[in-house]
């Protein structure tokens, strides 16, 4: 936080006794002690506009920063500062406005997908706007969230198992359970406020910043929700919205269970259907000995009773293997040889295989908020005999890589429940509205039917919900489509540029195949972010 803010009297100490409650399981009782605490509407105070100071930050990029209100029911109360940056138009006499690009999480740093990405972008966008992000209040540059420590959050995901044994629920809901206490610890006074409805606020004080009377904006995966909520509390100001990977906002905020459910079966369905290819092409593949699925199941179980030494001095077991695998499957068929060519390096126990790289402090600076900032979103259930029911229930029904996720520590999406079932703090800052958007200018949905992280479904739904709504679909497996379809990024560009909406029922199915052999650079379409960037430690990149 900034020297403006004075830190608020810490949350009380609403210590959760994971043991406790687990007791509380086992002789059967229905609920835990934590309450959420309804969202209060913000008062009509109008908050002051920040202003930007820009200055030159290397590569043609300006930085500045801005002063928001820490709690938006205090407008003129207490700030909190927010990183952002931005690279003017290419072409000014071509200038259409600034176009905001919120990258996925909860957790990625905007300021880094900026940076990252804006050689890669259509010239068309380059040309036509100034393109700007941030870092979202509690991420990066923007007072970030710390709950486990590296040490701990080492020791947990070490811990962890790719095959997890009978009982293993206890033992997760135990450490979920601390993993609540240290956000109170270390991020207490910031906790109530990191959630979406005041994300949604802090952008429409930088649309008012940066001089734009309606917001264009590419969101993906997790910026999805963003922009819904935007767009549901200011319809008005919508000039163009493209949501990439887009969420069910009802159900991720309001029926997390219905949320969760199909996000483990798009995960275990992409794997399945990469077995699935790797025993049709076991040449290309070379994992697997004609029975790919019998030998990952094997190599899960040995890796958890043997892990392997990494070059770091930690140790690799079936854990980091499904951890790895979770992330890398959103490149779609293109990785796929890779993968094979990782499982095989990691069935000879080769620790240069980037399947058995465990989560770093890289990590830890993503997840951290990425599970702190779902918690307060997420409407969980206080049943914690429920969430056993359908912890179990998940887990069955993704066998490949849904046991390791539903038992083990807080890190991404499917390892949230245990932790936000428990959640200590308040959640005033949680969305809790309609999602129609009445009023606003046409919003294209974008999603991918094979998507593991965000299933096709939630972007169906959500072109629906909203009044205005329009889904354009890609025919492919991986993770959004905007850079990994030529005919997706030409229908975004075309529609964020000159307002031009694709056709109802469009369908791209450009997809790139998977080569022949692994490839030693990304091809055009893709990212390859394990190739490119050694690891994928979620920095986002647009092919």
């Amino acid at each position: 936080m900034t020297s403006t803010h004075r830190p608020p009297s810490r949350l009380s100490r609403l210590r959760v006794l994971g043991a406790a409650l687990t007791a509380l399981l086992v002789a059967g009782a229905g609920t835990g002690t934590a309450t959420a605490t309804t969202p209060t509407t913000p008062k009509t105070s109008t908050p002051p506009v920040p202003i930007l100071n820009w200055s030159d930050c290397q590569g043609g990029f300006e930085c500045a920063t801005a002063d928001v209100p820490l709690d938006h029911r205090e407008p003129h109360g207490r700030t909190l500062t927010l990183a952002v940056v931005r690279k003017p138009a290419a072409d000014p006499a071509k200038r259409k406005g600034t176009l905001f690009m919120q990258p996925g999480g909860p957790g990625n740093s905007g300021v880094d997908f900026v940076r990252n990405n804006y050689a890669d972008l259509p010239a068309a966008l380059r040309e036509s706007f100034d393109v700007f992000g941030y870092d979202v209040r509690g991420v990066g540059r923007s007072s970030a969230l710390t709950c486990f420590d590296d040490a701990r959050y080492t020791r947990a995901v070490t811990e962890a198992k790719g095959v997890p044994r009978a009982g293993a629920f206890g033992p997760a809901l135990r450490e979920a359970a601390e993993f609540d206490q240290a956000c109170v610890d270390n991020s207490g006074a910031l906790l109530p406020y990191v959630g979406t409805e005041y994300v949604a606020r802090d952008i429409d004080l930088l649309r008012q910043a940066l001089g734009e009377e309606q917001l264009t904006y590419y969101g993906r995966s997790f910026g999805t929700y963003i922009g819904t909520v935007y767009a549901a509390l200011f319809p008005e100001h919508v000039r163009a919205l493209a949501l990439d990977g887009a969420y069910d906002p009802v159900h991720y905020a309001d029926r997390p269970y219905a949320y969760d459910r199909p996000q483990y079966l798009a995960l275990d369905g992409a794997m399945s259907r990469f077995l699935d290819w790797c025993a049709a092409d076991q040449a290309t593949c070379g994992f697997g000995d004609g029975d790919p699925r019998a030998a990952f199941e094997k190599l899960k179980s040995d890796l958890d009773a043997q892990p392997v030494p990494t070059a770091n001095g930690g140790l690799a077991g079936g854990y980091t293997l499904v951890y790895r695998l979770m992330f890398n499957i959103n490149e779609g068929k293109v990785i796929w040889p890779s993968l094979g060519a990782a499982l095989r390096k990691a069935q000879l126990r080769d620790n240069t295989s980037f399947l058995l790289r465990p989560p770093s402090p890289a990590s830890f600076d993503f997840l951290g908020p990425n599970v702190v900032v779902e918690c307060v979103d997420r409407d969980y259930p206080r049943d914690l005999r429920r969430l056993k029911r359908k912890v179990t229930e998940f887990a069955e029904a993704a066998p490949l890589l849904g046991p390791a996720m539903a038992y083990g520590p807080p890190t991404y999406d499917h390892q949230h429940a245990t932790a936000c079932v428990q959640w200590p703090g308040e959640r005033v800052s949680r969305y809790d509205g309609s999602y129609r958007a009445k009023g606003s200018a046409p919003i294209l949905v974008i999603g991918t039917t094979g998507d593991p992280d965000t299933p096709y479904q939630d972007a169906v739904a959500l072109s629906r919900k909203l009044d205005n709504g329009r889904l354009l679909t890609f025919q492919a497996e991986g993770h959004t489509a905007f850079g990994r379809s030529a005919c997706a990024t030409d229908a975004v560009t075309g529609y964020l540029v000159d307002l031009t909406v694709p056709g109802k029922g469009t369908t791209c199915a450009d997809e790139t195949q998977p080569p022949t052999s692994p490839p030693t650079v990304a091809p055009p379409g893709t990212t390859l972010g394990e190739l490119r960037n050694g690891v994928n430690e979620r920095v986002e990149h647009i092919g």
